[in-house]
């Protein structure tokens, strides 16, 4: 009897995997191709650099380029990014994925939530620690995975503990500060939101401090490999379900003979 429900389980098992399969195809992060840039204008081209989808496969999501532009105030980042058309020479997407992306245009700085600066830890404010409303705070810890300087309580880490040591497909990322493309609305003349990969501090600075630029770009990637219809799973799942029936009629009546 035993031996039967053993084989039942590993058929509900067997249903459950195939109908996950079958759902939505999820991805963290995923380098879907690579982009080369002139950025000095001199018609050589400066490097290849990863394109990195953040989102669900076949849904809307962000590409991150893979360069850490170096320092330079608020304003300039912006007009950075925004003009990194100008410099794309050629965009290479890995077969596996497909684009309708125009990476000619339409690249920008990451975005934050504005509000308020109130500053604080367990990750429900504008400011501090453990945020992950700002794409770049989302980038850091939710898909990263890494840790801020402080947990949740207000505590200090164990150093070594936290800052960017987990970098995925990232080649480019350095340990320092970087520009949003919000500005503060308290004072948007003159003061825009900022996060420190080196700590996970989320905080606003004066545009006129220089701080690193990562471009992103809004767009939906998807798998080119066709992905099963849930209904067809369901299926298949039925039919174990009813082949296992089968099989514990047939156990029972043999078990019913022996007796």
């Amino acid at each position: 009897m035993k031996r039967f429900w053993k084989q039942v389980l590993a058929f509900l098992l067997m249903v459950t995997f195939c109908l996950v399969a079958a759902g939505p195809s999820y991805a963290i992060l995923t380098t879907i191709g690579v982009a080369n840039f002139d950025f000095d204008g001199d018609g050589v081209e400066d490097g290849a650099y990863n394109l990195i989808y953040e989102g669900l496969l076949g849904g809307s999501g962000l590409v991150w380029l893979d360069y850490t532009n170096r320092i330079d105030t608020w304003q300039n980042q912006v007009n950075w990014a925004a003009s990194l058309g100008d410099s794309l020479t050629t965009v290479t997407i890995d077969p596996a994925y497909s684009t309708s992306i125009d990476f000619s245009t339409g690249w920008r700085l990451p975005t934050t939530v504005d509000g308020p600066r109130v500053l604080g830890y367990d990750g429900t404010t504008t400011a501090g620690y453990n945020i992950t409303t700002s794409e770049m705070g989302h980038l850091y810890y939710g898909e990263l995975g890494n840790l801020g300087r402080y947990d949740t309580s207000g505590s200090e880490r164990p150093a070594g503990s936290w800052g960017l040591t987990n970098t995925d497909d990232f080649h480019n990322l350095v340990a320092d500060w970087y520009w949003s493309s919000t500005v503060y609305g308290d004072d948007p003349d003159d003061i825009a939101w900022c996060f420190s990969l080196y700590d996970g501090f989320q905080s606003t600075g004066v545009w006129a401090f220089e701080f690193h630029g990562l471009a992103v770009h809004s767009g939906q990637v998807s798998n080119t490999a066709p992905v099963p219809e849930p209904s067809t799973m369901l299926l298949l799942g039925t039919g174990i379900l009813g082949i296992a029936g089968l099989g514990r009629k047939k156990f029972l009546k043999n078990y019913s003979h022996k007796i």
